[in-house]
């Protein structure tokens, strides 16, 4: 089998004007006949009409992210990764609704790269998927991102450059309300990350042994834990095997809960023996705006003993719901309240099926330090995204589709062929099987997982709305055999991925791009 990674590197030769002139050559489409510029492309004139037509503040917020390599450690190892500004953690980037965000990237890594501005519905040109909405910026180059903040929220950036995410090339964006209406006495962004890079190996080393795929025909009893470094080899391949996860069960997720080993998980890019911590007072209202930036795997957090109330999730808010503890999927973001009582508490985040932990702490009253050791489950009522109802000042108007579109996912673990309606995304030919769409439509989007693993589907320049007034997002859990229905408005010209966000299965073809045309 091809290495998604080598079909991927060998693409990026290809500059985003070169590939547009083929995907328009090639293209069956009638209106692409009539009209040169079928499809809506980044450089398409409306891109620049339709961001005019966001509020603006007439602030611009300016940021600089300094992509490069690092040497830190981690459990006592010290190892080089590549990441902004030489943090686990990129720069929290703060900016108001209306505000112009102007990021320069200076990228000192030794290949291009991109950035992605996660759950924001931003101009096309800025979305910052490589071959699709821009060319990589080059190794020694700068690139200049300028968009305006169209609604508040909590969301975050990564590179959108093959695996780079993977390493610690990701940070926090926080769209603050001017107008904010709800309650709370301080905040505290969380990123989680599933930890392997200068570990373990190297993200490309985890895809090349992904792809080799897995024998499934063997006995499976008495597998469940086990990881694939205590191994040998692929009875399928040969190969040895030192990254791929088998066992890792999740009945909240519906079965297997991930596909890779993971050493350390990370808490604001801090492991376990470090955690990190803020002040409070009891009685004090936080607001935890936690992200989930893992590449496999879902995390359930809590704070043990007590109760979360969930306000919002991908930014937008929900009918507030009460629960012991959340579930989020890679992507995904929550926002939750925790009152503080008299005692320092731990934020525990746990890896859905899999082993390990970390956390924080949050300090309140005379007794700074937690008492007891943590637990190793979270229970009571848990509850996810996609559990959740609109808040009534965000619902969509009610009205029928006037376009509809069934993606069903598809692979193995078997062959690691991850696709959407049987197909791999070829990032040469990107535009092959697009979901087609015209502005000023309402698309209905029928998404069902025909594979045996759980999957959180991403859509670019959009959110969306689970059915049955369900939540508004942009990150949603499919779970195997599972169907799920959202509704989305074409407000947003150009060309959109959507993908799964496990990093691997991505890397290995879950991939699509909702296609504007004229």
């Amino acid at each position: 089998m091809t290495s998604p990674l080598t079909t991927r590197r060998a693409f990026l030769g290809t500059s985003v004007g070169a590939l547009a002139m083929a995907g328009l050559a090639a293209c069956s489409d009638p209106l692409a006949t009539a009209r040169p510029s079928g499809r809506i492309l980044p450089t398409d004139p409306l891109i620049a009409e339709y961001e005019k037509r966001r509020a603006y503040s007439g602030t611009t917020v300016a940021n600089r992210l300094p992509a490069a390599p690092f040497e830190t450690s981690l459990e006592g190892r010290t190892l080089t990764t590549w990441g902004y500004d030489k943090s686990l953690n990129g720069p929290l980037l703060r900016a108001k609704t209306g505000d112009l965000l102007d990021v320069t990237v200076a990228n000192g890594l030794p290949e291009g790269t991109s950035v992605h501005w996660h759950g924001l519905a931003l101009r096309n040109d800025a979305d910052g998927v490589q071959g699709v909405t821009q060319d990589p910026i080059a190794a020694g180059g700068t690139y200049s991102y300028g968009f305006r903040l169209s609604h508040p929220g909590t969301y975050w950036y990564h590179s959108h450059f093959d695996t780079q995410r993977e390493r610690a090339l990701y940070g926090a964006l926080i769209v603050e309300d001017p107008n904010e209406t709800l309650d709370y006495d301080q905040e505290w962004v969380v990123i989680l990350d599933d930890w392997l890079d200068g570990i373990t190996g190297t993200p490309e080393e985890v895809v090349e042994e992904l792809s080799a795929g897995m024998d499934m025909s063997g006995d499976m009893e008495g597998m469940e834990g086990m990881d694939h470094g205590s191994m040998s080899e692929d009875s399928s391949s040969g190969m040895p095997m030192k990254h791929m996860l088998m066992g890792a069960e999740s009945d909240y997720l519906g079965g297997d809960a991930g596909d890779v080993r993971i050493p350390v998980h990370l808490f604001n890019g801090r492991p376990p023996a470090e955690p990190d911590t803020i002040d409070g007072k009891p009685g004090d209202r936080i607001r935890l705006r936690l992200i989930n930036a893992a590449g496999d795997t879902a995390y359930r957090v809590g704070v043990p003993g007590q109760e979360l109330t969930i306000t919002h999730t991908d930014g937008f808010p929900v009918q507030p719901r009460q629960a012991d503890a959340v579930v989020l999927g890679m992507g995904e973001r929550l926002d939750v309240l925790v009152t503080l009582g008299d005692q320092a508490v731990p934020v525990l985040a746990l890896p859905e099926g899999k082993t390990g932990h970390s956390y924080g702490i949050i300090k309140a009253g005379s007794n700074t330090a937690l008492s007891g050791r943590l637990p190793q489950t979270l229970g009571g009522t848990v509850l996810d995204g996609s559990r959740l109802k609109a808040h009534e000042s965000v619902l969509l108007e009610p009205k029928e589709p006037t376009r509809s579109h069934e993606l069903r996912l598809t692979g193995s673990m078997a062959d690691y062929d991850w696709g959407i309606n049987g197909r791999r995304f070829d990032p040469a030919n990107p535009f092959d099987g697009a979901f087609k769409l015209r502005l000023d439509e309402r698309v209905r989007v029928t998404m069902t997982n025909d594979t045996d693993m759980w999957h959180p589907m991403h859509l670019h320049g959009h959110t969306f709305q689970l059915a049955d007034n369900g939540a508004r997002k942009d990150t949603v859990i499919v779970k195997p055999r599972q169907t799920i229905v959202f509704d989305f408005e074409a407000d947003n010209p150009g060309q959109w991925l959507t993908h799964c966000h496990n990093a691997y299965h991505a890397e290995a073809g879950m991939m699509g791009v909702f296609s504007y045309i004229h």
